[in-house]
């Protein structure tokens, strides 16, 4: 099926996403290695120093965004696959067309928005 996704085909929209998507991962791991490297060089000990809460929450915090990122971009290898398979702009669990502007909105949607809201 060749669902829309505006004025761009499925595939160029989901390579946009993922070229994004990769530059977003790579900005969140350069930041990561920032947090551990210069708390490598700090006081270690996160329980007593003021500052160590901060540097530990901040690192969880970039740790959770990285897996995030990771996800989307499993997520639009699926949705690629899907193109590739002719099955992209088809739910997954009733097997009708995703409509065009759920699809532009959230181009790795797997189902249509009634099969969503069951979820």
């Amino acid at each position: 099926m060749n669902a829309g996704t505006g004025s761009r085909e499925p595939r160029e929209t989901l390579a946009a996403e993922r070229a994004s998507t990769q530059e977003r991962l790579g900005g969140l791991e350069r930041e990561f290695a920032g947090i551990v490297d210069s708390s490598a060089s700090a006081n270690a000990d996160d329980e007593h120093d003021p500052e160590g809460a901060t540097i530990a929450f901040e690192r969880q915090h970039i740790a959770a965004l990285i897996e995030q990122a990771r996800d989307q971009l499993a997520a639009i290898d699926a949705a690629l696959r899907r193109t590739e398979e002719g099955t992209y702009g088809r739910c997954e669990a009733c097997g009708r067309p995703i409509a065009p502007e759920r699809l532009a909105a959230r181009p790795t949607a797997t189902r249509c928005v009634a099969c969503a809201s069951r979820r």
